[in-house]
């Protein structure tokens, strides 16, 4: 089993429970952990891959509940980082149907410092790129782009999901739009939702973005439709996948249980280059994360949610 190095934010969401999907009138919140990065590792760990976390809190007691929790999870933490920055939290509200409404109060994730040793660990293992803070300035963006580049040297497996959060792009999403570029251009596999996807290639059809993110150089690309399934292309074929009905209560983290149990599955293959060759185990694959990603919104909170390898197999 291969690592998967997943870099970029942990931190706290405060999430106010069945108060609808306005924040500005929910008035209770729970303390969870989050972050998409991590919620991607925890998701490899749960089901007995090898997740490693490499982002920064702040050295505060959230910082601590946050890699305590995912320590216990399984996930290595060995290179994650601390800071005197306050930890970064997200303040979300659910509705009954589990649709969000989000509030982000950014802090030590962007600290992240690269980590140049990294280098000698990365040979012939993957690399996932999903954070959606990772584009708005600070070290940690200088770092995001680092690791690409020691990746494609590498000859890592990367995984990129852009992880699209309008609050944090309002009126910049062209610059948001720019900054991804790269990373589709270099990466193995793109996950999209359907409104990234059209964004970022800005076509109005999904088989069109597709093909256009072929052509800027990504080989595989899943967009996740959610009860619809997920749209493979690769290897000149484009099909839904379908998923499993299930009645969702909170879809925070399903699109990292997703990647993340599809990771896992390609970590767990002698050689890459078998999800670039063959479409039918690709396709198989997708709709094993699909049941992730479903399970996943039966239950409040992303890691906690996430599925055991026993519940996918059941």
């Amino acid at each position: 089993m291969r690592k998967v190095f997943c870099i970029g934010e942990l931190l706290i969401d405060f999430v106010a429970e069945k108060q609808g999907n306005d924040l500005s009138k929910a008035t209770q919140f729970t303390k969870k952990a989050g972050g998409a990065p991590a919620n991607v590792a925890c998701a490899i760990a749960k089901l007995g891959g090898k997740g490693v976390f490499v982002g920064c809190v702040g050295d505060d007691p959230f910082g601590s509940f946050l890699l305590s929790t995912v320590k216990k999870e399984g996930v290595d933490i060995s290179l994650a980082q601390r800071s005197k920055t306050f930890t970064t939290l997200a303040f979300v509200s659910l509705a009954e149907d589990g649709e969000r409404d989000f509030v982000f109060s950014r802090g030590a994730d962007k600290e992240l410092a690269y980590d140049p040793s990294l280098r000698k660990d990365f040979h012939g293992n993957l690399l996932h790129l999903g954070a959606a803070t990772a584009l708005l300035g600070g070290s940690l963006e200088k770092a995001y782009g680092k690791y690409l580049f020691d990746a494609f040297t590498k000859e890592m497996f990367i995984s990129f999901d852009p992880n699209f959060r309008g609050d944090l792009w309002k009126e910049n999403e062209k610059q948001f739009i720019k900054k991804c570029m790269p990373f589709i251009e270099k990466s193995h596999l793109c996950k999209f939702s359907l409104e990234e996807a059209l964004l970022l290639s800005g076509k109005k059809d999904v088989n069109e973005a597709c093909d256009f993110f072929h052509e800027v150089g990504t080989k595989i690309i899943t967009v996740t439709l959610g009860k619809e399934g997920t749209l493979l292309s690769s290897n000149n074929t484009k099909k839904i996948i379908p998923s499993i009905a299930v009645k969702p209560i909170d879809t925070t983290g399903a699109g990292d249980a997703f990647i993340g149990c599809l990771l896992y599955q390609i970590a767990d293959l002698g050689n890459f280059n078998r999800v670039f060759e063959d479409y039918e185990l690709l396709a198989k694959m997708v709709q094993k994360a699909n049941k992730a990603g479903a399970i996943t919104t039966t239950n409040y909170g992303a890691i906690v949610a996430l599925p055991t390898k026993s519940q996918l197999e059941n």
